[in-house]
């Protein structure tokens, strides 16, 4: 027989509890937080950009639903869940593309208009009921989901009845210590430059915690460290509200190399140039802010074990349409993703371990991740 592991020693003032292992492995706690987190709050679903023509389509997973974005012929952004409302089949099953002037379920062929009304059915007529009515076409048309775009992306709520969307804008200034810092990057205004999409055999939350922090920067983050030098005391950027991380004194740039970048958005003030910005929106966006680009990343749990993060380099058109070398730029960042996502995945395996049952311990510069783990806990009720 297999004995219990001995009770864990209540961690010291100095120390705070993490939340206990079932939260990062659980399946059903993963069903929980799609249905009371990623389904009832708005999730950044796409870059509004990546929709720009009418027709173009992205097909998007938001907790347990396929939710279907598409640009009308009116220029209007709209959202829908992916189901027809015949028999139930997925309209959409290729990630994103290109229609005409409808969308046709490929099952038995219920087409529909791009602003979700349905247009068509083989065989029942002019669509009318038993008594010869005319059956309503939105009634029968696609679901509708609450869609609104800020910062250049649309941002959709599956909830029957959304929150205010001012919420997340507070979210996001927070951080900053001052409401109109975040609109001075211009955000909406910039460009893609360059997107990687990374699966991550990771729970989103971890994925999350790493973000808050900066006791692993010193350990795991050489390039970030050498371009924000007081990274290296382990206090994150989101730490200290509204000043952020200053380059260091010989640092031109935010690049892999410290070199100058571009010049700076038009937007930003004295203060805000040569410091680097970090904001966490809940549930799964992160905004770094730098003065001459931004990095948008925005996460997709599709598993207790696996999260999708699309990150996108944002600038300027001026800066993309001279055809200047990005990748200076792009590679300091890379690296910090591809080194925190393999340090979620190394953590990963023991949120099953017996060891990881009651948790770990936060250190005093990681305290304010103990908000998040608290956030977390009440909307699970």
């Amino acid at each position: 027989m297999t004995a219990d592991p001995p009770p864990l020693v209540q961690p010291p003032s100095a120390l705070r509890a993490t939340l206990g292992g079932a939260y990062y492995a659980s399946p059903d706690v993963f069903a929980a937080e799609q249905e009371r987190i990623f389904e009832a709050m708005w999730f950044c679903a796409t870059r509004s950009s990546d929709l720009a023509l009418p027709g173009r389509f992205k097909k998007v997973q938001i907790g347990s639903e396929s939710v279907l974005l598409v640009r009308g012929r009116d220029g209007l952004l709209r959202a829908f869940l992916n189901i027809c409302r015949h028999r139930g089949a997925q309209l959409c099953t290729e990630a994103e593309g290109q229609v005409r002037r409808s969308l046709r379920c490929p099952y038995h062929s219920w087409t529909y208009a791009l602003d979700g009304r349905l247009t068509a059915a083989p065989n029942i007529g002019a669509l009318t009921d038993d008594a010869g009515a005319l059956i309503d076409r939105y009634e029968f048309g696609l679901v509708p989901v609450a869609l609104t775009e800020w910062l250049g992306y649309a941002w959709v709520c599956l909830a029957e009845t959304p929150p205010p969307f001012e919420e997340v804008v507070v979210e996001a200034t927070r951080t900053l210590g001052d409401a109109d810092a975040i609109n001075r990057y211009g955000i909406g205004g910039l460009d893609v430059g360059h997107r990687i999409v990374y699966d991550v055999a990771a729970n989103w939350k971890l994925i999350v915690e790493n973000f808050m922090e900066c006791y692993h920067c010193s350990s795991i983050h050489p390039e970030l460290v050498g371009v924000l030098p007081e990274f290296a005391r382990g206090v994150a950027a989101q730490a200290n509200v509204g000043v952020g991380a200053e380059f260091g004194p010989q640092v031109a740039g935010f690049t892999i190399d410290g070199a100058a970048g571009f010049d700076r958005l038009p937007g930003i003030t004295d203060e805000q140039d040569r410091r680097y910005y970090a904001i966490t929106v809940k549930p799964t966006v992160f905004i770094n802010l730098v003065p001459d680009h931004v990095i948008f990343h925005r996460m997709y749990p599709m598993s207790a074990e696996r999260t999708v993060v699309e990150c996108d380099w944002l600038y300027t058109g001026e800066v993309l349409g001279s055809d200047q070398d990005l990748s200076h730029s792009v590679e300091l960042f890379q690296r910090v993703n591809e080194q925190d996502f393999a340090a979620c995945e190394r953590t990963q395996p023991a949120m099953s371990s017996r060891a990881y049952r009651q948790g770990g311990v936060l250190v005093p510069t990681e305290h304010h991740i103990a908000e998040f783990h608290e956030w977390v806990v009440s909307r699970l009720g």
